[in-house]
C-alpha cells in the first residue's frame, strides 16, 4: 500500500471547488483520487451508464455461452474450430474495447 505522507493546502474559490467535486463525483472517483489521475496525465472519464453494465452482462453472458457451444461443437467435431476461435476472439476484443473506452482514464497528449 502507498504511503502518503506528503500534503498540500490549497486555496480555492468556490467554483473551482464545485467544479473538482462534480467532475471526481462524474467520474466515480474520490476527490483525491481525481486530482492525483489528472497529475499522471489521464482524464478520468464520466463514469457510465447503468445500461452500459446491463449491456456488458448481456455480453458476457452470450460469451459464456459461445464458449460452451464451442467446447460441445469441438468435442463432436461439427464446427471449423478455427473460423469460430477467430470470431470469438474478435468479440472477446470488442469487448475490452469497450470497457476500455467506457471505464479507463483517457491519457493527455502534452
Amino acid at each position: 500500500m502507498i504511503k502518503r505522507q506528503n500534503e498540500i493546502k490549497i486555496r480555492l474559490t468556490n467554483k473551482e471547488l464545485e467544479t473538482i467535486s462534480k467532475r471526481a463525483k462524474g467520474s466515480g472517483y474520490a476527490r483525491e483520487h481525481y486530482i492525483r489521475t489528472v497529475l499522471d496525465g489521464c482524464i478520468p472519464r464520466p463514469s457510465p451508464p447503468m445500461d452500459y453494465h446491463k449491456m456488458m452482462n448481456e455480453f458476457h453472458a452470450i460469451g459464456t455461452n459461445l464458449n460452451q457451444i464451442a467446447q460441445k461443437a469441438h468435442l463432436l467435431g461439427v464446427i471449423d474450430a478455427k473460423r469460430y476461435d477467430s470470431a470469438v476472439q474478435i468479440f472477446i476484443e470488442t469487448i475490452r474495447k469497450i470497457e476500455s473506452f467506457m471505464l479507463l482514464p483517457e491519457k493527455v497528449n502534452n
